[in-house]
C-alpha cells in the first residue's frame, strides 16, 4: 500500500468513523435521557466517556488537530 492517495483516503475514513462513533454515543445518551426522563446511569456515562476517549485517540493518530476533541469536550 504505497499509494499516497489510498493512504489519505484510509486516514479520512478512520477519522470519519471515529466522528460517527462519538456522535452515536451522544445520540444514545440523549435518547436514554429522554426515555428515562433523567440522565443515563453514571456507569453508562463512565463507559461512554472511555469509548469516546478511545475513538478520539484513534482519530488523532491519523488526523491531528481536528475539531473532534473540542466537539467531544462539549458533550462531556
Amino acid at each position: 500500500m504505497d499509494d499516497p492517495e489510498t493512504k489519505e483516503m484510509l486516514k479520512d475514513l478512520i477519522w470519519l468513523n471515529a466522528v460517527i462513533a462519538t456522535e452515536l454515543i451522544q445520540v444514545t445518551e440523549n435518547t436514554s435521557a429522554i426515555v428515562r426522563k433523567s440522565p443515563p446511569p453514571a456507569s453508562c456515562l463512565t463507559k461512554h466517556n472511555e469509548l469516546r476517549r478511545i475513538a478520539l485517540a484513534i482519530a488523532e493518530r491519523y488526523r491531528e488537530g481536528t475539531m473532534l476533541s473540542q466537539n467531544l469536550l462539549k458533550h462531556q
